[in-house]
């Protein structure tokens, strides 16, 4: 197993043209992360309460969705992570810290 990630052990699935778990998986994920990005825009375009209320329930449940469909995934070892290094993490952390700090001072 590499050393830069971070996964479980793969369940394996047939293989052929015939879809098989994994690829309805990766399908649905892939579509509940669109429809999460696409609910969380039309939040911010609600032009009322009423409606933005039932635009963030319809994301929530679908970030839920998204959410457990990623963790299925992840326990099956059909998704993997990248570790981060330590360095690029502080490296990352120190231009965001200068972003935030230059929007402070801008107010």
């Amino acid at each position: 197993m590499n050393n830069n990630k971070v996964c479980n052990p793969k369940t394996e699935t047939p293989t052929g043209i015939s879809m098989n778990d994994k690829d309805y998986l990766t399908c649905l994920l892939t579509i509940l992360k669109e429809m999460e990005k696409n609910y969380a825009t039309a939040m911010t375009e609600a032009s009322n309460e009423s409606l933005y209320k039932s635009y963030q329930s319809i994301f929530t449940e679908i970030s839920n969705l998204q959410r457990e469909s990623y963790e299925l995934m992840f326990q099956n070892g059909w998704y993997c992570l990248e570790k981060a290094e330590s360095q690029k993490i502080v490296e990352k952390y120190n231009m965001l810290s200068g972003e935030y700090q230059d929007l402070e001072l801008s107010e």
